[in-house]
């Protein structure tokens, strides 16, 4: 039969079947279509995916035969994949039970099911969980064609940023200067890298840059990337004037930090900020804090206002780009 189906490039399949069912609009009594080198995933409501996406009609099978863990429990539970760990999200110890057994008895490739124990904790923004079934935290998250080795239990990651993050990566130029103020494991520094940039990451979580390290060598970047432990405060005081494009992926505390990205930026920098503000005003929190941090030394153009996702109940994760111009200088790519 003839659907509506997002068409993406293979590679990016995992992280756009993922992101589709966290959305609701994945159609899982269809199969997924390959066609070359793109695949073709059903979807139930194109009306309500964001414009990114491209949507087509194409031909594809029904599911027959694969149990998913809905054919088991008689419901849709919420939950989510990273590598072969299966995260789920309930609040009653029962039902989360329940949901990993049926993960675990369907068709469904995963080797640990965990449930989430606490709210991301300290300046590491680590959470506890709860190993319901397997034992091994560790698993190997592929992203449009970058992977990345990690244990969920020691280090922050979301597969769903990962729509998010591909947007920015996709803005870099070869030979541009890139500094990732809050690197993890380097979902964002990594696929930079990998266009040509020269990337400086740093993160205070020792386990995450060891992570960092190993996924750059994963992925061919070793050299194209300088690691640095620590609080960015204090260990990148020699790349002042530096860059040319910085990320800031510390929603809740990243207004403490914008100091030291002003004083990273070169003459002409671009600024992704991260931020998570009520949703009757969502990007104005940020934005005036930006231009506080700015001052007389930048002006300050908002090329892009951007909510990624919902976070809380009428709380917005969102990501503001500005554009900082030197006062008084010329631009040194000019």
């Amino acid at each position: 039969m003839e659907v509506p189906c997002v068409r993406v490039p293979r590679e990016a399949g995992e992280e756009t079947r993922q992101t589709l069912d966290s959305l609701g609009v994945l159609d899982r009594d269809l199969e997924i279509a390959r066609e070359g080198e793109s695949l073709y995933i059903p979807v139930t409501d194109s009306t309500a995916l964001p414009p990114y996406y491209e949507i087509v009609r194409h031909e594809v099978e029904s599911r027959e035969g694969q149990v998913m863990p809905a054919d088991v429990l008689g419901y849709e539970p919420s939950y989510e994949r990273l590598g072969e760990i299966v995260i789920v999200h309930e609040d009653d110890a029962d039902r989360a039970e329940a949901i990993a057994e049926a993960i675990m008895s369907s068709d469904l490739k995963a080797k640990t099911v965990i449930n989430r124990a606490s709210p991301i904790q300290g300046e590491q923004r680590v959470r506890e969980w709860d190993v319901l079934r397997g034992t091994d935290t560790e698993t190997v998250h592929r992203e449009y064609g970058c992977e990345f080795l990690l244990d969920v239990t020691e280090v922050y990651f979301s597969p769903r940023l990962a729509t998010e993050r591909h947007r920015v990566i996709q803005q870099v130029e070869a030979g541009e200067r890139v500094f990732d103020m809050f690197a993890g494991v380097g979902p964002f520094a990594i696929p930079m890298a990998k266009r040509g940039a020269m990337v400086i990451a740093v993160d205070i979580n020792e386990r995450a840059t060891t992570y960092l390290e190993e996924n750059a060598r994963r992925n061919g970047v070793e050299e194209d990337i300088t690691v640095l432990t620590g609080d960015v405060r204090e260990v990148a005081r020699e790349y002042e004037d530096w860059a040319d494009r910085i990320l800031m992926n510390l929603p809740h505390s990243a207004d403490a930090f914008l100091g030291t990205a002003v004083s990273l930026a070169g003459d002409d920098c671009l600024l992704h900020y991260y931020d998570i503000q009520h949703e009757d005003d969502p990007y104005g929190p940020g934005e005036a804090a930006v231009r506080q941090a700015a001052g007389d030394q930048y002006a300050v153009d908002i090329q892009t206002r951007r909510t990624v996702r919902s976070y809380a109940p009428h709380e917005l994760n969102v990501c503001i780009d500005a554009r900082l111009t030197r006062r008084g200088r010329v631009n040194r790519n000019s």
